[in-house]
C-alpha cells in the first residue's frame, strides 16, 4: 500500500489544512515615523518600501519640531500582518528614525486629508455641484463662470465619495494632500 501524499494546506476541506488564514489577510495600516529633518532621510525611508516591493498608498511629511530638527512622516500602506511587522522593524533600524508608531494597532486615531476639486459645468450641473458641496461641507475657494474649485477635509472615504459624485458633474482636476493622523488621547488631559 502506498503512503498518502498529502500536501500541507492542500485543500480547505482536508483535516490536514494547516494554513493560517489570518496570514493572508491584507490590512491597511497608518504609520507615524519621527525622523531627523535632514537631507536624504525621506529617500532612505521610501527606498525601504520600493526596494522590497511594498506599496505606499499615502505619504505626508512635515517638520514638527523646529528646535529639535525633527519631521513626521505619515505613511499609509497595506500588507499582511507579517509584512507590516517587517516594515516597522526595518523602519526602526534606519539611523535617522527616532520613533515608529503603528496608529492602526496602538488604539483610536484621527485621520484627515485635504483635497481640492476643480469642477466645470453649466446650468443644472453647476447647481447640483454646489448642493453636493454643501452636503459634504466643502468650501468654494475659487469660482468663475465656467468652474468651481472646492476644498474638502475629511477621511479618505469621504474624499473618495465626493469625487465619485463630482465626476458626472464635470470633475476635471483633483489634488490630494495625503493622510495626516494622530493618536487619540486615552484620557482627558487637565
Amino acid at each position: 500500500m502506498s503512503p498518502l501524499k498529502i500536501k500541507k494546506g492542500s485543500s480547505s476541506h482536508s483535516a490536514y489544512d494547516l494554513r493560517d488564514y489570518h496570514e493572508n489577510v491584507i490590512e491597511r495600516h497608518t504609520l507615524a515615523v519621527i525622523v531627523d529633518n535632514e537631507a536624504g532621510v525621506l529617500a532612505r525611508v521610501i527606498g525601504l518600501f520600493s526596494g522590497r516591493g511594498y506599496n505606499i498608498e499615502s505619504l505626508t511629511v512635515a517638520e514638527v519640531d523646529h528646535e529639535g530638527h525633527r519631521s513626521r512622516i505619515t505613511i499609509v500602506t497595506a500588507g499582511t500582518p507579517s509584512v507590516i511587522e517587517q516594515i516597522k522593524a526595518q523602519l526602526g533600524r534606519i539611523v535617522p528614525v527616532h520613533e515608529v508608531h503603528d496608529l492602526t494597532v496602538e488604539g483610536p486615531s484621527v485621520e484627515r486629508e485635504l483635497a481640492l476639486f476643480k469642477v466645470e459645468g453649466q446650468g443644472d450641473k453647476r447647481v447640483e455641484a454646489l448642493r453636493l458641496a454643501d452636503i459634504f461641507r466643502a468650501n468654494v475657494v475659487d469660482s468663475s463662470l465656467e468652474a468651481f474649485v472646492f476644498e474638502i477635509t475629511g477621511t479618505s472615504e469621504k474624499i473618495n465619495a465626493f469625487a465619485d459624485l463630482m465626476r458626472p458633474l464635470g470633475l476635471v482636476e483633483l489634488a490630494r494632500t495625503g493622510v495626516a493622523a494622530l493618536a487619540r488621547s486615552s484620557k482627558f488631559d487637565a
